[in-house]
């Protein structure tokens, strides 16, 4: 196969044709630079080129840069590896050209790819082009003059919400803001592009050098107030990423000094953001969720996958209707079993109205909509289990009901049919003990609502064929899921890793510590809500049986709270009733609700943790560390254990499964950062004062001693 490369015909008009290749999406390679430099440098320096146009090959103009380098950066804390493209490239060669350079755009034209067009004269693009600049996702910002040409092209709102949303726009709403020159089919692309190209050098079309222009910038006054207004909006919604504020900052420089010194500021702060924690923590994220994909001994051993057409799903409770709406909106037939009419017609309902909201809020088209629900039916015995591909058991959480289940599944599903199992703490070898089906017995742990959480915890056990496992993860990504292959313990992956989260909370509620300013500070830290919020919108009940589970699997370590027995004696049950650490009224936010406060009392009281019976003094750093390095430690023994393929499968599952920041790279990424040995110092510390719920691990002692960090590569064991 052709190495990536940038090639160069002229044609008889005299126009070079600049193109570059990079399957699949051209990304731009160190050699990919190196390639555009020698061929601008070719193209300026011939008598018999008049003009220029850039594209790239295979559909596609380009997806970006190559995000390995920043790797390799983030590995080496060398910033030097980072190409100069934004002085060098984009404003020497292509910008201050000799001759006229037109962008010809098709499929995408993304981050580096768009700035390489922006600092072209024209650009021409094929329909539904996507065009962006997401570079905030990765933890840094444009870097090659994108923050300074963007606005000068599409005006300064629209340009700041492209950057700081990360949001594409196609060349159809391109060509109205003025980014897009002409809009021509795939076919005319080339053509219409060396045309224009021409039509500049004779003169007969604007020459225009975009990072020069300033009539849609509009007065300095205008501009501050929007940047103004732009900078409360990032300090509110993503107050812990310094990405945003570092975009508006470089926005504005160019905006007062000129582009030029906007592009030199842009450098500045580009090569401190790459280095920034941020940055490593969302690289991490982008590549670990990638990595995902690949699984020893299943992915690698030559098998292909199966289609499944057809899923049935036994049980239309939250779970089960939510897994049944994924399925459908993925164009996979299902069958939804329950146990009388009654229920039946309740799951249906709430499918019809999960597929209604989705609708409501343009994730899916009408005729989209009409499409899923007529994939559904509904049946109240096993007839139609004959045809069945797969099969996702999602009762409730009953042994003995979901063993009965299962040994009537193997005597009426074809032989190729994946038995699978939502459940999320019981061990898969028991639900599956008695049947003779166990090779094809299989854990589907979604999250819920399971139509929206983006994870699929695939859990095997040591029988589980390889050949369903692959299956299972080909239809997790069909229905938009990332799937990641766990071990078969209690919690599994994610449950288990974060079964100490509630409970080192409510171990410093009763040392004293305001439950409120806990829940503050784990906000603050970059999760959605604290550990009381939490518990309030899971239901009080689930809080018990999952507390019970884990009681049962590690009791050395597991602290038994009286509180939550306290709150349902009170008549209190969160969410689902409006009361429990929270006030919750329709239409407004959760408010704290300072009754619950002699309910905590009385906890403490019988506990009796507090050291001298006096309250604990803490800082919100001891808090955030208190609850979430029993959080390391338990990723620790998961990891010891070989629960997880990689150490990043952890970081993947804590984001889209427990929305730890994605900033943050997922927890042992964020671990490492912190260091193994302030982490085992602060547990032994604590473990000397409240007991063994903080003994550090043996996996976290051993790493801490020698200074190595936390993740590794580890045998994955079921």
């Amino acid at each position: 196969m052709a190495k990536p490369h940038v090639s160069m015909k002229v044609g008889s008009d005299g126009v070079a044709v600049i193109a570059i290749f990079n399957p699949p999406v051209n990304a731009l390679a160190i050699p990919i630079f190196t390639g555009l430099k020698e061929k601008f440098a070719e193209a300026t320096r011939r008598n018999d080129v008049k003009a220029i146009v850039l594209t790239g090959k295979g559909g596609r103009f380009s997806g970006g840069f190559d995000i390995n380098v920043f790797q390799k950066v983030h590995v080496t804390g060398d910033v030097s590896v980072m190409p100069d493209v934004s002085v060098d490239l984009v404003v020497n060669t292509i910008e201050d050209c000799k001759k006229p350079v037109v962008a010809a755009m098709e499929g995408l034209a993304l981050g580096g790819g768009l700035e390489l067009a922006l600092g072209s004269h024209a650009r021409i693009a094929a329909p539904r082009t996507q065009l962006g600049l997401p570079e905030l996702t990765l933890g840094v910002i444009p870097g090659s003059g994108g923050t300074q040409r963007l606005p000068r092209l599409v005006g300064l709102p629209k340009a700041i919400e492209m950057m700081l949303l990360s949001k594409p726009i196609l060349s159809e709403e391109g060509k109205k803001l003025g980014l897009i020159d002409a809009l021509v089919s795939s076919q005319d692309l080339l053509k219409v592009s060396r045309e224009w190209a021409l039509d500049i050098a004779d003169r007969r079309k604007p020459w225009v050098r975009s990072l020069h222009k300033t009539d849609k910038i509009g007065s300095l006054y205008e501009a501050r107030e929007v940047l103004k207004a732009a900078r409360l909006q990032a300090k509110k919604t993503a107050p812990n990423m310094p990405q945003h504020l570092g975009c508006l900052d470089v926005i504005e420089d160019g905006i007062i000094h000129g582009g030029y010194s906007g592009v030199l500021t842009e450098a500045k702060v580009f090569n401190e953001l790459v280095l920034s924690e941020t940055s490593k923590g969302l690289v991490n994220v982008f590549f670990g969720q990638r990595a995902t994909s690949k699984v020893p001994g299943v992915t690698d051993v030559g098998l292909k996958p199966r289609q499944i057409k057809k899923v049935a799903v036994i049980g239309g409770g939250l779970m089960g209707s939510g897994i049944a709406t994924a399925l459908i909106t993925s164009n996979i037939y299902v069958v939804l079993k329950e146990v009388n009419s009654e229920y039946l017609l309740k799951g249906v309902k709430t499918i019809e109205g999960n597929i209604r909201n989705l609708e409501t809020r343009g994730k899916l088209t009408k005729d989209k909509a009409k499409k899923a629900i007529s994939m559904l039916e509904g049946a109240l015995d096993y007839s139609d289990f004959n045809s069945v591909d797969m099969v996702i058991e999602a009762v409730i959480e009953n042994i003995p009901l979901k063993q009965k289940i299962f040994g009537e599944l193997e005597k009426v599903c074809p032989g190729h049919c994946i038995l699978a199992t939502n459940t999320s703490t019981i061990d898969l070898s028991v639900i599956g003990e008695k049947t003779n089906s166990q090779d094809r017995i299989i854990g589907a742990h979604f999250f819920s609502p399971a139509h929206i959480m983006p994870l699929l915890e695939i859990v095997r056990t040591n029988k589980t064929s390889a050949q369903a496992i692959l299956d299972l993860m080909i239809v997790g990504k069909a229905i938009k899921k990332v799937p990641v292959v766990v071990g078969n313990c209690t919690g599994f992956a994610v449950n288990r890793t974060f079964f100490p989260y509630s409970q080192s909370a409510h171990i410093l509620a009763h040392v004293g510590v305001d439950v409120f300013r806990i829940d503050r500070v784990i906000s603050s830290f970059g999760l959605p809500i604290g550990p009381f919020q939490l518990q309030d919108l899971a239901g009080y009940g689930v809080a018990l049986a999952v507390s019970k589970e884990f009681r049962g699997a590690f009791p050395d370590r597991t602290f038994k709270s009286p509180l939550v027995d306290l709150l349902i004696k009170n008549g209190r049950n969160g969410k689902n009733n409006g009361r429990g650490y929270y006030i919750y009224e329709k239409g407004s936010k959760p408010k704290p609700d300072p009754s619950v406060l002699p309910i905590i009392e009385e906890s403490r009281r019988i506990a009796n943790m507090m050291p001298n019976g006096k309250i604990i003094n803490v800082t919100d750093q001891d808090i955030l560390e208190m609850i979430m390095f029993p959080v390391v430690n338990e990723a620790c023994r998961v990891l010891d254990e070989g629960m997880v393929v990689r150490a990043s499968d952890l970081d993947i599952a804590s984001v889209l499964g427990m929305s730890f920041p994605s900033y943050r790279g997922g927890i042992v990424f964020w671990a490492d950062l912190v260091g193994a040995k302030h982490i085992y110092e602060r547990l032994t510390r604590w473990s000397e004062l409240y007991g063994g719920f903080f003994k550090p691990s043996s996996y976290l002692e051993v790493r801490a001693a020698r200074g190595v960090p936390l993740v590794r590569s580890k045998t994955f064991r079921a």
